[in-house]
């Protein structure tokens, strides 16, 4: 039997295990290598807001061992937006010490003139919005997406 755990719970378990897991970064210094995923929808970027972040961030997550950048960039839009779609272009690899822990992410785009229908889980994701070019200095964004970003040329660069 299944138990069906409410959506409040989970973001609860978010917010609360990710200040832990970010001190446990500081101290242990972990190396961590991700993926992230640029959605360029006609001239704006699509941002994820998080249930445990106040910064705005890329599709993406953790790479699993044995798993591609490409097939872990695949599972993570399908695990936070639900979609499948077409041809991932792999733009570059960053890398930085964010939250404590040393970080390679690789970034991938896809460029799309509309979204397709997303769905988003009100658990780990609260909220998916297209931003506009003009709109990305004024935005929180995490550590790799603003280096990302930058180096783009999507924003001014301002550091990582």
């Amino acid at each position: 039997m299944r138990i069906k755990v409410p959506n409040f719970v989970w973001r609860l378990v978010y917010r609360l295990g990710y200040p832990v897991a970010s001190l446990w970064w500081i101290i242990r210094r972990p190396n961590y290598e991700g993926t992230l995923i640029a959605v360029r929808v006609g001239s704006g970027l699509l941002l994820l807001r998080s249930s445990y972040r106040r910064e705005w961030n890329f599709p993406g997550g953790g790479i699993l061992t044995d798993e591609s950048a490409e097939t872990a960039a695949r599972r993570e839009l399908k695990e936070e937006l639900g979609i499948s779609i077409g041809t991932l272009v792999p733009r570059s690899t960053v890398t930085g010490v964010w939250k404590g822990r040393q970080e390679k992410v690789h970034f991938f785009e896809i460029v799309v003139e509309e979204l397709p229908e997303i769905k988003i889980d009100n658990r780990e994701i609260l909220e998916a919005r297209v931003y506009n070019r003009d709109e990305l200095p004024a935005i929180k964004l995490t550590g790799p997406v603003k280096k990302f970003a930058c180096g783009e040329g999507w924003i001014p660069n301002t550091g990582s």
